[in-house]
């Protein structure tokens, strides 16, 4: 080293600016947790400029036959991800509607009917669609069949995250690979929010109605999704049906329904909805005092 560095006196400074940009190109890197191969649920996470695939090791299972209320969608979803699993042309899902009527939860569902199978689950947070094509990459040099996840999708008119996922369900150079389909959920069916001003641009032309090129930008992205479910708040018949459902799942004995369907009645009024999730939060919420009471 002294020979070096009479020859190269500025070595020493020039091996550590080498050794500084080596560091700060490896954090560059994109990290994969190296237990993700082999975990069924995985989930896309961002550590500052960087993203990879990690393993979740811990989430709760959900039955198909669980959710009530809402057949015409679990046929569908679960008939399109049979034809995916089996090889067969399979579209990319957008489950829109009322809040707490399980869109979510059927997505996770029907990853559990099937998880046996080999399919897998990505969960990718709405701000982490960016990052879509490297999912993509990533999962591309992975064996199996995928279901890219994301859930509450909503978009502001200028956001990146609406362009990358718009261009890669229908318009890219870079299409999806054929084991890896994309499941969403949203409370809007268009997903971007319209203004009346917006429908003023609209023409008819030969009695057909075009929409402005304003509306028309913000139909393009729900509409390259093959198959739209809509979910509808429950009525009342329904969300009581939801009730006595998971209360028979806890496993309390009700002697007096007509008590518990007035509860059940008041808490939704309360809540503003009558939701499956509402239900089931009535639900635990009755078990548990019923439960606690009888250890007095």
């Amino acid at each position: 080293m002294t020979l070096l560095t009479a020859i190269y006196p500025n070595i020493s400074q020039t091996m550590t600016t080498t050794t500084s940009r080596l560091a700060t190109l490896l954090k560059g890197l994109k990290f994969v947790s190296s237990s993700a191969p082999d975990a069924p649920l995985l989930r896309w996470r961002r550590k500052g400029s960087a993203g990879g695939l990690e393993a979740v090791r811990r989430s709760r299972a959900i039955r198909t036959d669980d959710l009530l209320c809402i057949d015409r969608q679990k046929t569908a979803l679960l008939a399109n991800t049979e034809q995916f699993l089996r090889g067969y042309p399979a579209n990319n899902a957008l489950l829109w509607g009322a809040r707490g009527t399980g869109k979510s939860s059927l997505i996770k569902a029907v990853f559990g009917e099937f998880q046996a199978r080999g399919l897998q689950l990505v969960e990718v947070a709405r701000d982490h669609l960016t990052d879509l094509t490297d999912i993509c990459e990533a999962l591309d040099r992975r064996p199996g069949k995928f279901i890219i996840f994301c859930d509450d999708l909503s978009f502001d008119a200028d956001d990146p995250s609406y362009k990358t996922l718009k261009a890669l369900l229908d318009g890219s150079v870079s299409d999806i690979p054929d084991h890896i389909l994309i499941y969403a959920t949203s409370n809007r069916r268009h997903l971007i929010p319209e203004f009346s001003a917006e429908n003023q641009a609209a023409r008819h032309i030969d009695g057909e109605l075009h929409h402005g090129e304003a509306v028309e930008e913000k139909l393009s992205l729900s509409e390259r999704f093959g198959i739209w479910l809509s979910f509808h708040p429950f009525n009342q018949e329904q969300y009581l049906q939801i009730v006595f459902h998971w209360l028979a799942q806890t496993g309390i004995t009700v002697d007096h329904p007509d008590q518990v369907q007035a509860a059940a009645l008041q808490w939704a009024l309360e809540k503003g909805a009558r939701s499956g999730r509402s239900a089931a939060q009535f639900a635990r919420d009755w078990a548990g005092k019923a439960l606690l009471a009888e250890q007095r």
